[in-house]
């Protein structure tokens, strides 16, 4: 009785157990549903940015000309001063002494020609000896003009329109021949130079043209955009082989003086795409330096493709091949699944999911 019990018990065990392992591998085998959208198109307008540095287009270090003792300075530091205007003042006593020694020995130098020539006009002495005083003569002028330009290098003038810099010397200071003195700006109209990469270089050249005359803007150290846009002007000199870029030059307005020489900056320079087609970048992912995503197929399982991304938006990137706009793409999960899983899907359309990432549009 006991026995027959046993084997009714274990029989019902079994069926039981059959049954829970049944539903387990049931259950284990139950797609999982995840989300997903299909991409979309839209005008995006995208600024990428590039470290610029501010440069004034006339912007030159004002140096002693001659050896002497700073005797007057009649401008200040910071200050805008005038094309011609004075600045420095160096000591002029040897100077002029100089020049009115060599003006003196011109005029000897003059008299004894004159009395030559009187001499070679009557046959009296030879055409040699004429020469001879017309070169000593010629060579007295020019020790005057040459005492007249170092007596004018004492008087330091403004060369052009410009802002002074700091004084790297103060009155009384015994000046060496070359030394600096300050330095002087024109920041009416800047310059800005910024590193353009390799790839973005190749953009520029091969589907755009050189892009000269194409506005910027500058984003200043505070973070605030400068009133004025720029425009590009330039592409200067070679690739530097260290950094993969190329410089580019813009030319910005300061009429207001708010930009200085050697500030810094970022340059957002504008790129519209037409009608571009769009995805999440959740929905990639990335194998060996390429970029893929997940497409759901009619069978309902996924296909790994391979995509050539064109831009990068905040939260989205702009897809230039590899994607149609039927596509299925799984936005989630894409860690916990494998090509040829299959799946059950919650499709969202774009228009859903486009409030709720940040992007720049037209």
């Amino acid at each position: 009785m006991i026995t027959k019990l046993s084997v009714v018990l274990s029989l019902i065990a079994a069926l039981f157990l059959n049954g829970c392992n049944h539903a387990e591998h049931e259950a284990h085998h139950e797609p999982p549903k995840l989300e997903a959208t299909t991409p979309f198109r839209k005008d995006v307008s995208l600024p990428r940015q590039y470290v610029g540095l501010i440069e004034a287009i006339m912007h030159i270090e004002i140096r002693a000309l001659e050896k002497g003792y700073l005797e007057r300075i009649f401008v200040d530091e910071g200050q805008w001063i005038k094309e011609g205007q004075p600045m420095f003042q160096l000591m002029a006593k040897v100077y002029q002494a100089e020049f009115e020694t060599a003006k003196a020995e011109a005029q000897f130098a003059k008299v004894e020609y004159l009395n030559t020539k009187g001499l070679a006009d009557e046959n009296i002495v030879s055409p040699n000896e004429l020469a001879l005083a017309k070169a000593k003569l010629d060579k007295a002028n020019a020790r005057v003009m040459l005492m007249q330009t170092r007596l004018g290098f004492t008087d330091i003038r403004a060369p052009f329109d410009g802002i002074m810099g700091r004084f790297h010397a103060r009155i009384g200071s015994l000046l060496d021949e070359g030394e600096l003195l300050t330095e002087l700006s024109d920041i009416r109209q800047l310059w800005v130079y910024f590193n353009v990469p390799e790839a973005d270089y190749l953009n520029f050249k091969i589907k755009e043209g050189d892009k000269l005359g194409e506005a910027v803007q500058l984003k200043m150290a505070n973070g605030e955009i400068y009133e004025h846009t720029g425009v590009i002007e330039r592409i200067v000199g070679d690739f530097d082989n260290s950094f993969g870029t190329i410089q580019f030059r813009a030319l910005f307005p300061n009429p207001d003086k708010v930009l200085r020489h050697d500030e810094t900056g970022t340059i957002l320079l504008t790129k519209h795409y037409s009608n571009a087609m769009i995805i999440p970048q959740k929905a990639v992912f990335e194998i060996m330096d390429k970029n893929y995503v997940y497409v759901i197929n009619e069978e309902e399982k996924l296909e790994q493709r391979l995509i050539h991304i064109e831009a990068e938006a905040t939260k989205l990137f702009l897809i230039k091949e590899g994607l149609d706009e039927s596509d299925r793409v799984l936005l989630e999960g894409i860690r916990r699944v494998s090509p040829g899983d299959k799946v059950s899907i919650n499709l969202r359309p774009p228009e859903e999911i486009v409030p709720e990432l940040e992007m720049y549009t037209e």
